[in-house]
């Protein structure tokens, strides 16, 4: 194919020549035919010169033409060459591949029927041992009927009785396992986080001794004589009622004398009502209108006192960007008190105990600040909205724009919530301690005693308890048990069953105790 189309190039190219000798043959006889005959001799020679010029560039062009058509057809069959032979050395390598194949191929399957040859035995051998196994089974089965026929003729026991009696000694034996587990388990935790607990709490008690003394609110108001009484009642109680009805409290005026008693559960009501009869008292006019007037200006006073008991306390903790009405809310907390402790002071420590906690966990010391001041702000209005405090704190900060680290905190330092960040745990750790510290909180005798008593019934109703004594004005329960029915490991079990259902049963400000004492007396006399 390649050598034809080199044929009909060069045939284009001689024919090529030879037209261009035909038109200048013409060209000569149209010459000599316009110069006449005069010149027809010149113009003779002159064709000839032509002629021949034109001959020889059609040899030129024929050879020039013949050597450019060998030059590709050359190149053409080097190209050829070249493809076939890559052409040819790809087919090689595929067949090279393929029996490369083929012989795994062969491989594989000699491996494939070796292994089905070897699984065929190993399932002969299986069938043999399956048969010998249950033959052995049905025999044993005849053999341990035949022994427990005979053990329960020997014991004289049924097959229930033999049950129960194995059951209760695998329970036993179960229990006294657990409890060694739980006591080796407890004792590995309190070796490697007691030392650095106390570490971090001593050192948040020792930089923050409060040095204040925890007010007790006013319930009481003294009177000059005891004929003040009868004014304050006034005529048909007109008087008392009007102070009743201003400041939203209850007058109790009794045989006492010298005092006269408010009684509110809103403090800050108490308080107005406290104020304004003082106020009263000392003016001695009494009657409605000037009541009114008194409460009035009372309460106007008071709301300006709240606000500055709550930016003083902020700029004491140095807490910026609260919301006014929580600033407000945390100044009428000043009124508040649990178990003779002051609510705003308590926050104000445990914000300040929480930054010390959280700075040497290396966390952020401000946020930790700002969750322990308010963990307590839904105490301010509980007597107001229905609810607990925390839930009702929580939806307060939440409507004034809290973070969500704080409001998790306000929900969850009693563990009501599940905690979402580490700063609630830092929070209920910081409540605990402020709770807890001696001269912090007071109760009341009756209060008191009736917490004893409860703490000791709660240790003697558990199993192997024979004793139980309150001691460290309740922080610490001593609970003796039988040495024959508590092992050491179980005691441990018992120390942590009487401890959770203090836990669950019991109202306590701070932690209590739980100490289980065993004791193994060997008595011997000699004669």
């Amino acid at each position: 194919m390649i050598f034809m189309l080199s044929q009909v190039d060069l045939t284009s190219v001689a024919f090529g020549a030879l037209a261009g000798v035909v038109v200048g043959v013409v060209i000569g006889w149209l010459v000599l035919r316009q110069i006449g005959l005069g010149g027809a001799k010149e113009a003779a020679r002159e064709a000839e010169s032509l002629k021949a010029r034109a001959g020889e560039e059609a040899r030129s062009i024929v050879g020039r033409a013949e050597l450019e058509g060998d030059k590709k057809l050359l190149e053409r069959k080097e190209k050829f060459e070249r493809e076939t032979s890559a052409q040819r050395e790809e087919l090689r390598e595929t067949e090279r591949r393929l029996a490369k194949r083929e012989d795994l191929v062969d491989r594989k399957l000699d491996q494939l029927t070796a292994r089905d040859e070897q699984l065929a035995r190993v399932e002969a051998g299986l069938a043999d041992r399956l048969a010998g196994a249950a033959a052995r089974e049905k025999e044993l089965g005849e053999v341990l009927a035949a022994q427990r026929e005979k053990l329960l003729s020997v014991s004289g026991m049924s097959v229930e009785q033999a049950r129960a009696m194995l059951l209760e000694r695998v329970e036993q034996e179960s229990q006294a396992e657990a409890a060694k587990i739980v006591r080796r388990t407890i004792e590995d935790a309190e070796r490697d986080a007691k030392e650095k607990a106390r570490e971090i709490t001593l050192m948040a008690i020792q930089r923050c001794a409060s040095e204040h003394t925890s007010e007790s609110t006013v319930r009481s108001v003294p009177i000059p004589s005891d004929d003040m009484k009868g004014r304050i009642i006034g005529r048909e109680g007109r008087n008392i009622r009007a102070i009743e009805k201003a400041t939203g409290v209850d007058i109790i005026v009794d045989d006492t004398p010298g005092v006269i008693v408010v009684s509110c559960f809103d403090k800050v009501r108490q308080a107005i009502a406290v104020e304004s009869l003082q106020r009263l008292i000392a003016d001695g006019r009494m009657h409605p209108s000037r009541i009114e007037e008194v409460v009035e200006k009372v309460r106007s006073e008071m709301d300006e006192r709240i606000g500055k008991y709550g930016r003083d306390a902020a700029a004491e903790i140095n807490l910026r960007g609260m919301h006014p009405k929580v600033v407000e809310a945390m100044g009428r907390m000043h009124f508040r008190s649990s178990y003779g402790q002051n609510v705003l002071r308590h926050s104000i420590e445990v914000g300040f105990l929480c930054q010390l906690i959280a700075d040497q966990l290396g966390l952020d010391g401000t946020l930790a600040r700002r969750c322990g001041y308010l963990h307590d702000i839904g105490k301010s209005m509980d007597h107001e909205v229905e609810g607990t405090h925390p839930k009702i704190g929580y939806d307060f900060a939440k409507q004034y724009g809290e973070r969500e680290p704080v409001l998790n905190a306000i929900a969850g330092h009693h563990g009501d919530v599940p905690s979402t960040s580490f700063y609630t745990p830092i929070v209920m750790a910081a409540d605990a301690i402020s709770s807890s510290r001696p001269g912090a909180r007071r109760e009341s005798l009756e209060k008191y005693i009736q917490r004893l008593e409860q703490l000791q019934d709660i240790a003697m109703k558990h199993a192997g308890v024979t004793e139980a004594y309150a001691i460290q004005a309740g922080r610490e329960v001593r609970v003796m048990v039988d040495c024959k029915r508590v092992g050491d490991d179980e005691a441990y079990a018992v120390a942590q069953s009487i401890a959770k259902r203090v836990s669950e049963e019991m109202t306590f400000p701070g932690e209590i105790k739980v100490t289980v004492l065993r004791e193994t007396r060997a008595i011997e006399i000699a004669r």
